[in-house]
């Protein structure tokens, strides 16, 4: 166990307060650390970021502004941790009620106020996001959701990109050009500048109540194991909105909760003490920049305002304990300390005060008539604008083509999705692998007489062998924790390419996809990325996959803006399209469908390690001019051999239109197939109602009703579940039978 704070105190010692005006932790006043310029500049900063706090709910309720959440009661445990860092070489992961924190690193209150009447020139979001949710590229401050311990996992990833840079330097370069070929053109990397230091240390801060977050703990967790120099704030003051901390912790102390992590640093620190605030970080920054571990400092704080300005504590608080929060209002007693020390006369602390509210008074007038964002600027930084994976110049052919075929031996989805990873991985060390089961072995030795697993489906067999622990290695089991790691990767320029292990699981990852991975870049208005590729086994026909093995869910995903969605059915696509995911500038889902991994349809020869093809382009896997099958992933072969037993019992010439793409999709394939046949089936594995299917089905009728001679038709899985008998696997799953009857009827309309 790290060593505990001077001035503070063990977790083994704090007992189980359940307020933080009970809480009677050692003040450092006895033993000061901070000198009487210092304690100045404690009060400048505490008391300019409770002005922003009044200045703030003052334009509120002049309906200027259209939110607002307080950090005030927190200042002295904010300014602490800021001044014992150094902004713009640390790494910095708040949450929002980080005021102080981000004042005290260089963010101005101009910067604020700006963010709060959601002005154009907002420097953290463009008018965005909400006050609070902070972010700057130049000072390492990664841009903050409204979501709770999200943020803890990209602490994490953050300082395991540091660290693989600093052990492997070269891959903080960008590429050169390559035989005249503009880089810039097929890399990600050239639009991502790196900075890092050996000893740089991560800050990320929590509140006390989402604590009770899973994702707290799987960061704690990876923090641990790798002795990651990241320090955990926690800032407790007593209450998750109205809910106190002893219904939120058990025992109502997180710091007894937590004392049994190995390698950590802890502290235990009254948060409204700005002297043993400053000391537990001083010593929390040595012990993480020494590379000891992480760093876990609980600071208990008070709440002076309510949550927020949509809050009243009033409904949920006694009075009492309302005024014993408010005598221990660390701004208040900083002031009176400041007096009875002699370090500032009244008539200096008013003039001090002056100047700040002053500047507030004005910063807030430029605020208000600041412009505000254009309408045109809404759809800019969804996706990279640097980068566009849809481009026809992506499109390659493989190596060795003649005659229209590619020549050498076929090769199976499965193995040409390993060979492209292997490609890729020799051709950029930025690209880390991991996931559950996906390294050989975590215990090396373990190589010297097995074989190596390789992940479940064996397609990230061999890489951990040729690139080394570093670069492929084994995930907690959590799904959360491999998404939220990913993205402090991907913020430090780095390529994690990560494989949930069945889409049947992706959902404790969900939250991180959606909130976190694919808004990165507009809700930071360009500031930060979030580029990665999640790896995703998905599908049924497995003979017994049942519920847990045989999910489709697609259309949940392709729901989002932001995240690219990519579902080959063969191999040859498969390979092509994954490397222009990984060198993709934006965050993709990779969905491998797990029947085609060895199926005998769709093999292909290796097409070299150059071979891209774009997103949004439709594959014609089969010309006819009767009926279009528009489908994707394992209903592309089902839908073949329907189109060939429609031609030879009916003479019925079925098109079948290969999407590949499925965010975005190729719509100009789609008018230009239904143009041509005047009939189409949309088919699809996921459930018939709320399908993916459903939405392109829907534009056809809206935008191709005149060029249709029949309704629109869907082929997919009963709106059930997929059972483990494989006859009621059958019967529930789309079959070729199914787009046979339905292209016989629909060409007889």
């Amino acid at each position: 166990m790290g060593r505990v704070a001077s001035g503070a105190r063990s977790a083994e010692q704090a007992g189980t307060q359940t307020s933080p005006s009970s809480v009677s932790l050692e003040s450092g006043a006895g033993n000061s650390v901070l000198d009487s310029a210092q304690l100045v500049q404690f009060y400048r900063l505490m008391y300019a970021a409770r002005r922003v706090d009044d200045r703030e709910i003052m334009l509120k309720r002049q309906q200027k502004i259209f939110f607002q959440v307080s950090g005030a009661g927190h200042e002295a445990l904010q300014v602490a941790a800021a001044l014992a860092m150094r902004p713009g070489y640390d790494w910095f992961v708040p949450y929002y009620r980080d005021r102080a924190l981000c004042l005290a690193l260089g963010v101005t209150p101009e910067d604020m106020l700006l963010q709060a009447v959601g002005a154009e020139a907002d420097p953290a979001s463009g008018g965005r996001q909400m006050p609070s949710h902070w972010s700057s590229p130049k000072l390492n401050i990664v841009s903050s959701s409204s979501s709770t311990a999200t943020q803890v996992l990209h602490a994490v990833g953050c300082a395991e990109a540091g660290r693989y840079y600093s052990r492997f330097p070269d891959a903080a370069k960008k590429p050169t050009e390559d035989a005249g070929e503009d880089y810039r053109a097929i890399d990600y990397r050239a639009f991502h500048d790196v900075k890092f230091h050996g000893d740089e240390v991560v800050l990320t801060c929590i509140g006390e109540g989402s604590t009770s977050q899973g994702e707290f703990w799987e960061a704690l967790n990876t923090a641990s194991n790798q002795k990651l120099p990241v320090i955990f704030c926690v800032e407790d003051n007593g209450y998750a909105i109205s809910v106190p901390v002893e219904v939120n912790t058990p025992g109502g102390n997180i710091s007894r909760l937590v004392a049994n992590f190995p390698n950590f640093y802890f502290a235990e620190v009254d948060g409204t003490d700005p002297e043993a605030s400053y000391r537990a970080f001083v010593d929390a920054v040595e012990y993480c920049r020494a590379g000891k571990g992480p760093a876990f400092v609980h600071g208990h704080c008070v709440r002076v305002y309510s949550h927020s300005f949509s809050d009243d504590d009033k409904n949920y608080r006694l009075n009492e304990e309302r005024e014993a929060d408010a005598m221990r209002d660390p701004l208040h007693k900083l002031q009176m300390r400041l007096l009875r020390e002699g370090i500032l006369s009244p008539g200096e602390l008013n003039a001090l005060e002056q100047q700040i509210d002053e500047e507030i008074a004005a910063a807030a007038v430029r605020a208000v008539a600041a412009a505000i964002p254009p309408v045109s600027s809404i759809t800019k930084h969804v996706y990279s604008e640097d980068f566009d994976p849809t481009r026809p110049q992506l499109t390659t052919q493989p190596r060795g083509m003649e005659n229209g075929a590619v020549r050498g031996q076929e090769r199976t989805m499965a193995d040409l999705i390993n060979v492209c990873m292997r490609d890729e991985m020799r051709r950029d060390p930025r690209i880390v692998i991991y996931g559950e089961d996906v390294a050989d072995a975590s215990r090396e030795d373990a190589l010297k007489e097995a074989k190596g697993k390789g992940g479940v489906f064996k397609l990230t067999a061999g890489l951990q062998t040729e690139f080394g622990s570093a670069r492929v290695f084994n995930s907690p089991l959590a799904e959360a924790n491999i998404v939220g790691r990913a993205v402090g990767y991907a913020v430090r320029g780095m390529k994690p390419v990560v494989e949930i292990q069945f889409f049947d699981y992706i959902w404790p990852a969900f939250h991180q996809i959606r909130n976190e991975v694919a808004l990165m870049r507009w809700r930071s208005n360009g500031g930060f990325q979030s580029p990665m590729v999640i790896r995703v086994p998905i599908g049924g026909y497995l003979t017994g996959g049942a519920i847990y093995h045989s999910q489709s869910g697609e259309s949940i995903f392709t729901h989002i803006p932001g995240l690219r969605v990519v579902f080959p059915s063969n191999a040859l696509d498969a390979n092509g399209l994954l490397r222009t995911a990984i060198r993709c500038d934006d965050p993709v889902l990779f969905l491998e469908h797990k029947r085609l991994y060895r199926e005998p349809y769709g093999r292909a020869p290796y097409p070299g390690p150059d071979y891209m093809v774009p997103f949004g382009k439709a594959s014609i896997t089969r010309a006819g001019t009767d009926v279009t099958v528009i489908t994707y992933g394992a209903l592309v072969p089902r839908a073949l051999q329907a189109a060939q037993k429609a031609e030879r019992e009916h003479g019925i010439q079925t098109e079948v239109l290969d999407l590949r793409s499925l965010s975005p999709y190729d719509w100009e394939a789609i008018a230009a197939s239904v143009k041509k046949t005047s009939r189409v089936i949309v088919a699809y594995e996921d459930t018939k109602s709320w399908g993916y299917g459903a939405e392109i089905a829907a534009r056809i009728a809206d935008e191709l009703f005149e060029d249709l001679d029949a309704p629109v038709k869907r082929v997919a899985a009963m709106d059930t579940f997929v059972a483990y008998q494989p006859v009621l696997e059958d019967a529930i799953l789309p079959q070729p039978e199914d787009l046979l009857r339905t292209i016989v009827e629909l060409r007889a309309f």
